[in-house]
């Protein structure tokens, strides 16, 4: 029987002497160089090479471990020759000779090539050839990888993390037809059959259900309420995308939130577009009777806030009649107050922006730039850089920048007849009055993006100052400072309003101020009415708290929290067991009636007892988890109004002067695919199961 060149080359004893079954060998050397020598001989050099079979009687069977057996079966080709067979193409291997046994290493070569298992499928892809001096296509060299697993290859994995890779990087869903994506998946791996845009839309979809379950099983064990955040997002084809955030208190006592739903609102501007997103929100995730605030980010009319209310207070009648249920972004709020001051000086602005642009976008104009200002010993680190006018926040620092460096500025105008429109004294004094006030609000905003969880707490410290500091600037003699503090204050009233009871309530939560910072912030900001405003807010924490003891909760929920129920529970040979009903009955009908009476000084008892010290890296979280069983229900009542969020924009959005803007191509996607592209990268970044073996859920569109 005719035997070809790789069969005689597998059988050689040079390349697997004497191997086991099991066996991955590494060549020697000496077997390297003749391989090599080998691979670069033309085809028509070896072609009539007779190699010796060695006869000899084969080793004892055993019981084959390797992979390769369940894709290779053993024929009988004569006495004392073996060979195997591929199940797939039938071609058949070198397997023993007399005594001689190869190993598996070119078995698991041919695997791997895949070239058997779908032969009737031809790549799109031809890989160049690597050619000879003289034309010729050279011959390919085989490299051995000592130690490398022997890994099976899984198309359904290979599905999933594709749609992983588009879900967690934004890549469009496209990608899996481009001629360039297609090139590589297939010389990565030839046998993996490349999905289209449709099945790749599937199994992202199928990502985001898997990881919902697991969300909702994760939400169904929180034991408090949940606030939520909606943020408004515009589109091209002006339709708008509500962004629905959930934020809560774990089990744990740590402040969490996730994404929930991104809807789809065909009449972003209309009265209803807010309260059915937020009852697409309720029904999905069946919150209906755990919702405690919600926080938005623009402006609402009348209408639109009444829409919002009735159907928040019927679902939760407990929650102050709805009053904590609505409150606007503190982000958005700052970032409008920027863009009032921004405009009052827009002028100034304006002339301090074109002499930065003289100085940045010529090298000669900034290199007698940096020369003037060391000649001129100016103090300042500071850079020079164009804002970007989509954030406040890069304005604020150019011209606080240029404030710093106006001397150098002023000896430009004199040496450099080129550089015209220079600011004047009143121009800088102007900038320095504006850098002030956006100080304040910059400051403030810059917590959004510096602290991990930023709570109502701190924003109540940071409100109360802003608007201490605007109430002096509003009676100052200068009529431009005045002027400016007039429009900041406005809008810092209003948000005052709606946001103090909120705000307040948090305030007294912490151990290290209850109302105590209330009285003494009120006082400074309303005068002569601050009685009546801090009595509204006592009013409202023992109202809310009221409502929290009408709950129903357990006779002894220390006891039982603490692991202590069953300590006492022994038998009294002469009075029997004395936590039987026997003769109890009218002492539980007791506890009842007195439970409420005891259940309200648990308020007062904790605000009557002193202040903790102003520790700086205090976790007001992390004390309330200690003394749960000390305060049963007024923990319940501080993990609920802790949780409430002050804003709504992720922390790249923080100094935006717009709304976010969907781009297009999402834009031309099914919203439930936008949903589901965006809800599950927010939950991938927070871990997901590690079992993937069922879930590429076949879904087509």
């Amino acid at each position: 029987m005719a035997t070809s060149v790789e069969d005689k080359i597998d059988s050689s004893p040079v390349e697997d002497k004497m191997a086991t079954p099991d066996e991955e060998k590494v060549a020697t050397p000496e077997e390297v160089k003749m391989l090599t020598l080998y691979e670069d001989k033309t085809p028509s050099s070896y072609e009539n090479n007779e190699v010796n079979n060695i006869e000899g009687q084969p080793n004892k069977r055993r019981k084959k471990k390797s992979i390769v057996w369940e894709h290779f079966t053993i024929e009988n080709v004569s006495a004392g020759c073996r060979r195997a067979c591929c199940k797939q193409c039938k071609q058949t291997f070198a397997y023993s000779t007399g005594s001689k046994v190869a190993g598996t290493s070119h078995l698991k070569r041919h695997i791997a090539k895949g070239t058997c298992h779908d032969k009737s499928q031809s790549s799109p892809y031809t890989p160049p050839t690597r050619m000879s001096g003289n034309g010729s296509e050279m011959p390919k060299r085989r490299y051995r990888t000592p130690n490398l697993p022997n890994i099976m290859f899984d198309a359904d994995r290979c599905r999933h993390e594709i749609a992983r890779m588009i879900i967690m990087h934004d890549y469009p869903l496209h990608m899996v037809e481009h001629p360039g994506f297609l090139a590589f998946v297939q010389n990565l791996q030839p046998r993996f059959n490349m999905v289209s845009f449709n099945t790749v839309q599937g199994d992202c979809v199928a990502t985001y259900l898997m990881e919902k379950q697991n969300l909702i099983k994760f939400i169904d064990g929180i034991p408090g309420r949940f606030c939520l955040t909606l943020d408004m997002w515009t589109s091209s084809q002006s339709v708008g995308f509500v962004f629905i955030t959930g934020h809560f208190i774990d089990s744990d006592w740590k402040l969490q939130k996730r994404l929930l739903n991104v809807v789809m609102e065909p009449y972003p501007d209309s009265d209803t577009a807010l309260s059915h997103a937020v009852a697409v929100c309720l029904h999905d995730w069946s919150l209906e009777n755990k919702l405690f605030s919600v926080t938005y980010n623009q402006p609402l009319s009348e209408t639109a806030f009444e829409n919002i209310r009735p159907l928040l207070s019927i679902k939760n009648p407990l929650i102050l009649n709805g009053q904590l249920c609505l409150g606007n972004c503190v982000a958005r709020t700052f970032s409008s107050i920027a863009k009032d001051v921004l405009g009052a000086g827009q002028d100034i602005v304006k002339k301090i922006r074109k002499s930065v642009k003289y100085v940045k976008t010529s090298e000669s104009h900034e290199e007698k730039f940096l020369e003037l200002k060391q000649q001129l010993q100016v103090p300042s680190d500071r850079m020079l850089f164009l804002d970007d006018q989509t954030k406040w926040n890069t304005t604020y620092q150019m011209l606080v920048a240029a404030s710093e460096l106006k001397e150098v500025f002023s000896c430009l105008d004199t040496s450099d007849p080129d550089y015209k429109e220079a600011p004047s004294m009143e121009d800088w004094k102007q900038v320095e009055t504006i850098c002030t006030y956006l100080k304040l609000l910059f400051d403030a905003a810059n917590i959004l993006t510096t602290t991990t969880n930023p709570t109502a707490i701190i924003f109540f410290h940071e409100v109360w100052k802003i608007q201490s500091e605007l109430t002096r600037a509003v009676t100052s003699e200068d009529p431009f400072i005045s002027s400016l503090a007039k429009t900041m204050q406005e809008k810092i009233i209003k948000y005052w309003k709606d946001c103090s009871l909120a705000l307040a309530t948090a305030v007294a939560m912490d151990p290290r101020f209850k109302m105590k910072l209330v009285e003494f912030s009120f006082n400074k900001i309303f005068g002569d009415d601050a009685p009546t405003y801090i009595k509204i807010v006592d009013d409202g924490i023992h109202e809310l708290f009221h409502e929290y003891v009408a709950l129903p909760l357990p006779l002894t929920p220390t006891y039982a929290e603490d692991g202590n129920a069953g300590a006492n529970n022994k038998t009294d040979e002469q009075g029997g067991n004395l936590l039987s009903d026997n003769g109890l009955t009218d002492f539980d009908v007791y506890i009842m009636e007195t439970t409420s009476q005891q259940m309200k000084s648990e308020l007062d008892q904790y605000l009557d007892e002193s202040l903790l010290p102003r520790v700086q890296e205090f976790d007001v979280l992390g004390w309330w988890k200690l003394n749960k069983l000390k305060y049963p229900t007024l923990s319940k009542m501080a993990r609920d109004i802790l949780s409430i969020p002050v804003s709504t924009v992720a922390t790249d959005a923080v100094f935006d002067t717009s709304i976010k803007e969907m781009d297009r191509y999402r834009s031309s996607l099914r919203p439930e695919t936008v949903e589901a592209l965006i809800c599950a990268k927010d939950w991938l970044q927070y871990g997901t199961s590690s079992d993937v073996s069922n879930a590429p859920v076949r879904m087509e569109y």
